[in-house]
């Protein structure tokens, strides 16, 4: 079980009291727990079961503008009077900065929502066990599978933060995940895919024998795929690929990037940078929501942002420090996006399919081929031939490349948008993209 709350702000009210008494001006304290159970599998075989237990506090003073920052895993007293001492003399001996400060006390997050985040369900290893031997027994279903490797975790976490402007929140999550990998053979090559599950709700997640069934499906279509030529092409990206154009996207309007001048969306605000039909949302109230949090990281109040509406940039993801730096309030994003997703398109995925007689269906990129930068992307990829709505054959040893300037201009949507993740997109295509091939 994990720690509960009247532990945790025990423990960071008493670092609150002993940091001022020794000179802090301002201070910031999270206290936090959390359990891990792991059970592997690897070919229908238990690998590995484990558990770990977290427990962990990190301090952040304040001496007028100066700022120091300390942390442990020892929550003893006479460890954190320590601690508390050895982070104010750092502080005392810090550089002042004119933008260290705590968050202004009025966007602080007065109330904490049930957001429906955590599930008192303890599910004990016979159980996991049985769950994954269902997985692995249904991905071998099929004769051209030869090798699985399979997992299923539960982690509760709970945790406090606290600060010297009177701010004292912290509330419970869990999550339950399962994935599979799996490896297909037929007599001319190998190929790996996966599939995975995670909720916040144990009876929320995925069938087993579904999911292992998914994760096989997935990777003997891969099996024998094709060389292509280069060419300029549209491309579909699968929903697993789209999500992480988004997450490029995010990384582009984070104020830290933005501050220091080094994202190629900089000065961009109300300037049209994705097609008139793209809108944008971070969400972080949706209920049992993967990203979803009443607070951010420093305690500020969260509020749906449209960050892009109608293709035009409506706002960054502002913390305090950079939002200072630019002369913004802090919109409650330090630490991130909560629930980040692209707003439904006005077609159905088969229309999408058949917009162009010749397209690419991308379901792998290889590599970190995103520059924030300058805007470009290259990556390496495999996926599928689509011609006249019909997926043909796998493709593999393929690059695709261009700048997002454009590649956001071209974007069309798929109406199939549903949040499995915390950052979610329908499915996407780009067109103009260049194909690097054989």
């Amino acid at each position: 079980m994990v720690k509960d709350q009247e532990f945790l702000e025990k423990k960071a009210s008493y670092c609150l009291s002993l940091a001022k008494k020794l000179g802090a001006s301002e201070t910031s304290v999270i206290v936090k727990n959390s359990v891990s159970e792991t059970v592997n599998f690897r070919n229908k075989n238990l690998d590995e079961s484990n558990r770990s237990d977290d427990l962990g506090i990190s301090i952040t003073t304040y001496i007028g503008k100066k700022k120091s920052s300390i942390s442990s895993s020892n929550l003893l007293n006479d460890n954190l009077k320590i601690l508390i001492e050895k982070c104010v003399v750092s502080t005392k001996n810090t550089p002042e900065d004119e933008f260290n400060s705590l968050p202004d006390k009025d966007l602080l997050a007065n109330e904490v929502k049930n957001l429906d985040l955590y599930d008192d369900t303890h599910i004990e290893n016979d159980q996991k066990i049985d769950y994954l031997k269902k997985l692995e027994a249904s991905a071998f279903n099929n004769e051209k599978i030869i090798n699985t490797e399979s997992s299923f975790t539960q982690n509760k976490s709970n945790f406090i933060l606290a600060n010297s402007e009177g701010f004292c929140n912290g509330y419970k999550t869990s999550s339950f995940t399962a994935s599979s990998v799996t490896v297909a053979k037929d007599e001319k090559n190998m190929e790996r895919d996966y599939e995975y599950s995670s909720k916040c709700f144990l009876k929320d997640l995925d069938d087993p024998e579904e999911l292992g069934k998914l994760a096989a499906r997935q990777t003997i279509r891969k099996l024998n795929p094709k060389k292509i030529g280069s060419e300029k092409i549209s491309i579909i990206f699968d929903k697993r690929i789209a999500k992480g154009i988004l997450s490029t996207f995010a990384s582009a309007i984070s104020s830290s990037v933005i501050s220091r001048g080094t994202s190629f969306l900089r000065d961009k605000i109300n300037q049209k940078i994705f097609s008139n039909k793209v809108s944008v949302i971070d969400k972080p109230d949706i209920l049992k929501g993967l990203g979803s949090r009443n607070f951010d990281s420093e305690g500020v109040k969260n509020d749906t942002l449209k960050l892009v509406e109608q293709g035009i940039l409506k706002d960054y993801l502002i913390d305090t420090y950079n939002g200072k730096k630019l002369n913004l309030k802090s919109n409650g994003r330090c630490g991130g996006t909560s629930n980040l997703y692209f707003e439904n398109g006005n077609i159905s995925f088969k229309e999408l399919l058949n917009l162009n007689s010749k397209s690419l269906y991308i379901t792998e990129t290889i590599g970190h081929g995103s520059n924030i930068v300058t805007g470009d992307y290259s990556v390496g990829a495999t996926g599928f031939l689509i011609e006249h709505g019909e997926f043909k054959y796998p493709i593999n040893e393929i690059t695709i490349a261009g700048n997002f300037k454009d590649m956001f201009q071209n974007i069309t949507l798929a109406n199939d948008l549903d949040f499995k993740y915390a950052t979610n997109s329908p499915t996407m295509m780009i067109d103009g993209m260049v194909v690097a091939g054989k």
